[in-house]
């Protein structure tokens, strides 16, 4: 299942700006991100969490008081399996709070230890769309809740694949704003015939030019996002949305200070003098948050020492015509205008519940979005791709007359029009769009790259666009070398981590449809803000973390 609209590239001004998206990394070693998670430990689907206060950071110096959730000592189990020296963590508490994975089927049971401060009070989790049995603790009004040092536990079963969110259902408005939710991804029974169909190595990651399975790692979860043979990807990120008023974490911080200070707690903890007063109206959130994170922070590495209690980050990467997963989730209280640039997004499902025909349910039927608008406490699946389709040029910069054996590969067009036939298998532009093949963008270009098209570039000797211009607007370290001639250093601005030669792939800003959104502390750029990077096929894309 492909989307076939493709946002079209036709202005000068447009054009431009898919120049500035061919790319190296950030100024910071790889970083990728997956789905991390835990799956608890023993009896797989059990899970020992706390409720405690930390501080996180964000990218203007300030550390916000904060409440999470996290793991205790007895979970010790994590997915995706790691292949790297970095060793995945759980903090005693993270924002958000740590994705559960799960199987479809496979009884969870989730026990929840209040170490809040005191004055807290009672705290709990929701599992929305679950059939849940609450046992231990004390009646609360949505569930049982876990008085101060005490527990409560949660029991149910997942009976259908997919992403949901999980958050207090104790003080919502103050809980959940502080930083009490997360995740739980259910993959599908991995016995179920739809699922199996799927290809278990991956369509496109064993065709690599040069790389095989062996090479670049499988870090799926799972082969499909549900119990359908349509929903079947090649790569998964997970993406939480969430905003924070500081001023609400301050008065909280303070409230529990004077408290402490006070002994108001230390005899009796059910007195109206051991209870916080914080007023979460009117509301001014300063800080928009990807998994916890506000940009260019978010593009650090899952589990990177500098963020104890934001161990996941939000860097997506794919090749051209990989089918990328995106689980989103809105956390908080706004809603979030999230845009993918490059492509639409097909919706899978919705909170679990995939999206089929009405008249054939053998075939799915989501809607396809400009944005995925994340309504709060609403969780989605989505299908995110990328060929080329639609820039109007040739994006590996191909040349017939060039002595260069890459210059001239060929591009024979499927009955979609993509190269995906068997001889293009191992070749760098697998999934090339065709019809721009040999299609040339420079009037006069500097180096080996066709000619004749309608635009004339700057010299890339002298033309600076910052880091994330890689220099050429092609695709891949042989186009992108070959395009500055045979004096050309690409790029001129130095992208100092990953230099054209070993990296050279397109750029595309994910953000917030919402402007204040993609601010710090009413700073940009920040806040809800992130790259997709495309490359090309003979880069190996490393998910170890």
């Amino acid at each position: 299942m492909r989307p076939t609209n493709m946002k079209n590239m036709t202005a000068k001004t447009q054009l431009l700006v898919a120049l500035m998206m061919a790319v190296a990394l950030w100024l910071a070693p790889a970083a990728f991100a997956a789905a991390p998670g835990i799956n608890g430990t023993g009896t797989i689907g059990t899970f020992n969490l706390t409720a405690q206060a930390a501080y996180i950071t964000q990218p203007d110096g300030q550390a916000i008081y904060s409440w999470g959730y996290g793991c205790d000592n007895n979970n010790a189990s994590f997915l995706p399996t790691l292949t790297s020296t970095v060793t995945p963590t759980c903090n005693s508490m993270q924002i958000p709070g740590p994705t559960l994975i799960v199987t479809e089927g496979v009884p969870v049971t989730v026990t929840l230890h209040n170490q809040l401060p005191t004055a807290a009070g009672n705290t709990s989790i929701l599992f929305p769309g679950f059939n849940v049995k609450a046992t231990g603790g004390v009646t609360g009004l949505l569930t049982q809740e876990a008085q101060p040092g005490g527990t409560v536990s949660y029991t149910f079963t997942p009976s259908s694949p997919g992403t949901r969110a999980y958050y207090s259902g104790s003080q919502s408005d103050l809980q959940v704003e502080m930083g009490m939710y997360g995740a739980i991804i259910v993959l599908p029974d991995p016995n179920n015939l739809a699922v199996a169909s799927c290809d278990s190595t991956g369509k496109i990651r064993t065709n690599l030019y040069g790389v095989d399975a062996t090479h670049e790692h499988d870090f799926r979860l799972a082969h499909a996002a549900y119990d359908h043979a349509e929903s079947c990807y090649d790569r998964e990120y997970l993406f939480q949305f969430s905003e924070m008023d500081p001023n609400i974490h301050k008065q909280a911080e303070n409230q529990v200070i004077a408290v402490n200070n006070a002994g108001y707690c230390s005899a009796n903890a059910v007195t109206s003098a051991c209870r916080l007063e914080v007023p979460t109206e009117p509301y001014h959130p300063a800080y928009f948050l990807i998994n916890g994170r506000s940009m260019p922070d978010d593009m650090d590495p899952n589990y990177a020492a500098q963020y104890p209690h934001q161990p996941y980050n939000g860097d997506p990467h794919m090749h051209p015509g990989e089918l990328v997963l995106l689980r989103v989730i809105g956390q908080g209280r706004w809603q979030h205008p999230f845009h993918e640039h490059g492509n639409h997004v097909r919706i899978l499902g919705r909170d679990g519940n995939l999206i089929t025909s009405q008249t054939d349910a053998t075939k799915l039927a989501g809607p396809l979005l400009f944005t995925t608008t994340t309504t709060p406490g609403l969780a989605m699946d989505g299908i995110y791709y990328w060929t080329g389709k639609g820039l109007n040029w040739d994006a590996y910069g191909h040349n017939p007359n060039s002595s260069d054996a890459n210059a001239k590969l060929g591009c024979t067009p499927d009955a979609n029009g993509y190269n995906t036939g068997p001889a293009a298998y191992t070749s760098i532009n697998y999934y090339e769009w065709c019809q721009d093949h040999n299609k040339p963008m420079e009037k006069a270009p500097f180096g080996d790259v066709a000619s004749n098209g309608p635009m004339t570039l700057p010299d890339p000797n002298i033309f600076t666009n910052g880091p994330w211009y890689g220099g050429s607007p092609y695709l891949g370290p042989d186009a992108t070398v070959r395009s500055t001639g045979p004096t050309g250093t690409t790029p001129p601005s130095g992208t100092i981590a990953n230099p054209p030669t070993t990296e050279a792939g397109f750029a595309f800003m994910w953000h917030s449809h919402n402007e204040r959104e993609i601010t710090t502390n009413n700073i940009f750029p920040g806040g809800m803000l992130m790259m997709m990077l495309v490359d090309s096929r003979e880069f190996v894309i490393d998910e170890t973390y």
